[in-house]
């Protein structure tokens, strides 16, 4: 990829670019239809708290050759035990930095950065360079965290979280996406114009996705983001999943905008694979448990009703990875492909 970065004239304005000229958006999100992901690390380890992160290069380029449309890892700063999971141990930007030179066209997300935890002019700076670095393959999902105790060992309120949100992210925009910017922030900072940041996104905007409402009203994630992640519904309850996100999408769009001009509709969390191809869908904490001709029919009809991705996390399923993402290849990916 050509790295040359030519210096910007002052406040030029850089013209967007449609988010479906951005390759790992591109991979994951189409109208009409649906891809599947998986959430990092890509091992079970139902019995420990922990995974030991065996042959993880080797699995992100299985699941890459098995047809897996993108790479989810979480932000876990630290462990807590009363929550008992350390996700993939390693931080998420320089984790997903590694899986890139490990595979060729995956997408790399996280699902997703607790952002009132981060610098936002820092991590604009961290994001644009993966970017840039893995030629369009990053999607980056951002919340507002759920662990109380995190915050406190920042020197963050808790409860400033959804503020924090909204003022980090307006500064990670301005300063990602505009040549020289100007921004007044409460929390983050001053841009009076006089500089700019380098490197600019390769395709004029890296993707973002809201991960759970990240204490936002609907209609903020649906007029300043670029997708919405929630979680997993069950299948009673996937029209009214996906009828509130268009209807608020049309409510930003001041009734304008044709039902299916919504930004991208995902879901995501843990995946009890059930060793009973046929087994029907049950919840269980923090997702569900189903087998895998059922996980297939399940998504079929969530791509009916205009659902376009599904980040799957088996690490709570008490078998092997590799019989898990075979499976999944049999009857769930070879329906479901990355879009081209």
């Amino acid at each position: 990829m050509d790295m040359q970065i030519p210096f910007p004239e002052p406040q030029v304005e850089r013209a967007p670019f449609p988010l479906q000229a951005h390759p790992g958006y591109n991979r994951v999100f189409r109208r009409g239809a649906l891809t599947v992901g998986l959430i990092l690390p890509l091992e079970t380890h139902a019995a420990s708290p922990h995974p030991s992160m065996a042959d993880h290069v080797q699995m992100a380029q299985r699941a890459e050759q098995a047809g897996v449309a993108a790479l989810w890892a979480r932000d876990i700063p630290f462990y807590d035990p009363q929550y008992g999971d350390s996700g993939q141990i390693f931080e998420p930007l320089i984790y997903i930095g590694h899986l890139a030179t490990a595979t060729q066209k995956i997408t790399l997300g996280t699902t997703g950065i607790v952002l009132p935890l981060r610098e936002p002019l820092m991590l604009a700076k961290q994001v644009n360079s993966l970017d840039r670095l893995t030629g369009g393959r990053i999607v980056i999902g951002m919340s507002s965290g759920d662990r109380p105790a995190e915050y406190p060992v920042f020197g963050i309120d808790f409860d400033s979280r959804g503020e924090r949100f909204r003022q980090a992210y307006e500064v990670y925009r301005s300063v990602s996406d505009k040549d020289f910017p100007r921004f007044d922030s409460p929390r983050f900072g001053h841009g009076d114009g006089s500089l700019t940041m380098l490197p600019r996104p390769l395709f004029g905007s890296v993707p973002t996705l809201a991960v759970g409402r990240s204490q936002q009203a609907l209609g903020w994630i649906a007029n300043n983001m670029d997708g919405y992640l929630g979680f997993v519904p069950e299948p009673a309850k996937l029209q009214s999943f996906v009828d509130e996100w268009k209807a608020t999408n049309r409510q930003t769009r001041d009734g304008e905008s044709a039902e299916d001009d919504a930004k991208p509709l995902a879901f995501g969390g843990f995946l009890y694979l059930h060793p009973r191809r046929d087994y029907p869908f049950r919840r269980i904490g923090g997702g569900f448990a189903i087998g895998s001709r059922a996980l297939r029919d399940y998504l079929d009809e969530a791509r009916e009703r205009g659902v376009s991705h599904v980040a799957l996390n088996p690490r709570v399923t008490p078998r092997d990875y590799r019989e898990i993402l075979d499976e999944l290849h049999e009857d769930v990916l070879a329906h479901f492909p990355p879009n081209a």
